[in-house]
């Protein structure tokens, strides 16, 4: 089985001073290529901190997190900046586009990050234009978010996070702020996404949208306290 991420007793502490917050408390986790994975669990269970750690966004304060055989820990900025540029897509709850940009300008956003900070080409624009197309909005590349529906805005950022290709896709909440026809247009973009074979990493608070992945995991006071069952 080839994996996409490996987690190895991972902890994470917040030093507030006085106070220690322990985040993750011990977490092991083996997330296959292909995987769609749902986590789950309640406020301050660890889940979010669980996702910025697998999204490359913060380190561990101890233990192991391999991403592409190279270990998180030991990575410089520059260089956890280029994993996460290169190999990840991260998609939103509040969609976090920029609102004087419109669909085609957000989607370049990720370009404008490679390493060594290269231009933007026309071919690039081609590139933005195809994947806009390839999410319903194509005939909305000059709109600003403003101008669309939540619905548009998600497929907007799901343009983004698939610009430079990413083999992961880390997810928060993808459909917390939709109703739930729209909710379930994302998901089966998703799920599409993952059976093109991109990893898929979703956080979510609804059940029946964790249902609808290959597996999920419950957290509790930073740990893993429970799993699903395979959805093949």
């Amino acid at each position: 089985m080839e994996l996409a991420a490996r987690l190895v007793d991972l902890h994470k502490y917040y030093d507030l001073g006085a106070v220690k917050v322990k985040a993750l408390r011990g977490v092991s986790l083996d997330i296959p290529k292909g995987d769609f994975l749902s986590i789950m669990g309640s406020s301050g269970s660890g889940k979010s901190t669980l996702l910025n750690l697998l999204g490359a966004l913060d380190r561990p304060t101890q233990g192991q997190y391999i991403l592409h055989g190279q270990d998180v820990a030991t990575l410089d900025d520059d260089e956890l900046s280029s994993i996460r540029n290169s190999l990840i897509g991260f998609i939103f709850q509040s969609f976090n586009l920029i609102p004087q940009y419109t669909v085609l300008e957000n989607i370049e956003v990720p370009l404008h990050y490679r390493p060594g900070y290269p231009p933007i080409t026309s071919t690039d624009r081609d590139r933005c234009a195809a994947v806009a197309e390839k999410v319903g909005l194509g005939t909305r590349t000059d709109h600003r978010p403003y101008q669309l529906s939540g619905g548009q805005q998600q497929r907007v950022a799901i343009a983004r996070a698939l610009i430079n290709d990413p083999t992961i896709i880390m997810a928060d909440e993808p459909t917390g702020n939709l109703d739930s026809k729209t909710g379930e247009e994302i998901m089966d973009m998703l799920k599409g996404l993952n059976a093109e074979g991109r990893t898929i990493i979703m956080v979510t608070h609804e059940p029946d949208v964790a249902e609808q992945s290959k597996r999920q995991i419950f957290m509790k006071d930073g740990v893993i306290a429970g799993y699903g069952i395979f959805k093949g």
